[in-house]
């Protein structure tokens, strides 16, 4: 068997084209203000990649820049103030942050309604509710793919290695609400020697860790659609969690890495934008 590519690029593609209809519908110009404490070359080429793809949307991107030793309470404050914006409406908190300042207790901060990035506990909660209107966006890019290739979960056996806030628990979540059949693995189930009998088993499987080829290619099951998250830099190589190659040869789809999850996360980002400000 030789797995079909699940691409990210044109579901962002087309996902743009809605975007742009429904700006133009609504008559409205979604203002999105993205907030970076410190210097960080990869969150400022994050930033560039946003600033553009805002433009191209109709979008005002707003960039705000605080010094490295911003204290909490001065960044608390710097929120609350684009809280109380009426113009904006959405809000990003770029990281890392620097070592003194507490991300996730910042990141709440954000009013729910203007937090893009659906991390907030309220938005959690209402995904816990199947009553969210912002998804966090690598879960939900992961959701997008595999509905472009007409998978059905009901019932399937779907398996999530690695359980953060950010892709795990909100993509079991995700995936609860299409009835599958869901295990999540992480740290234990490794320590305990589990991890490939979980694999294994996986008819879909989504790898979230951050460890080049954790997975190795034998492990996956005959058909299976394999979602790989990871990001991660071997030599001058970019590859993912899972052995690509090996993977391929048994999988039915497959995420490319680079080409996978990553087109798609920052177009949902705009699609939460979007609905915040339709809303």
């Amino acid at each position: 068997m030789s797995a079909k590519l699940l691409e990210g690029k044109p579901i962002a593609e087309k996902i743009k084209q809605e975007l742009k209809l429904q700006i133009q519908d609504a008559g409205i110009k979604p203002v999105l203000s993205s907030i970076l404490v410190g210097e960080n070359g990869g969150a400022e080429s994050y930033v560039r990649a946003q600033k553009k793809l805002s433009e191209g949307l109709g979008i005002s991107y707003q960039f705000h820049k605080l010094n490295a030793d911003s204290a909490e309470p001065a960044l608390i404050e710097f929120i609350q103030k684009l809280n109380n914006d009426k113009n904006i409406n959405g809000i990003i908190l770029q990281m890392p942050l620097p070592a003194h300042i507490d991300g996730r207790k910042m990141s709440n901060y954000i009013l729910p309604e203007k937090d893009v990035e659906g991390m907030h506990p309220v938005n959690i909660g209402k995904l816990l509710f199947n009553q969210a209107k912002i998804i966090p966006c690598t879960a939900a890019a992961v959701m997008e793919l595999i509905e472009s290739a007409a998978i059905d979960l009901y019932g399937k056996e779907a398996v999530v290695v690695g359980h953060s806030e950010i892709v795990g628990k909100p993509l079991a979540l995700l995936l609860l609400e299409k009835f599958a059949t869901v295990t999540v693995c992480h740290i234990g189930t490794a320590k305990r020697g589990k991890l490939e009998e979980h694999v294994r088993q996986a008819e879909v499987l989504i790898v979230a860790v951050g460890k080049p080829n954790l997975i190795k290619g034998e492990w996956i099951k005959e058909g299976a659609i394999v979602v790989d998250v990871g990001i991660n830099k071997v030599g001058d190589k970019i590859v993912g969690d899972v052995e690509f190659e090996g993977a391929a040869k048994r999988a039915s789809w497959i995420t490319p890495v680079p080409g996978g999850v990553g087109p798609l996360t920052a177009t949902l980002l705009m699609r939460n934008l979007v609905e915040s400000a339709k809303h």
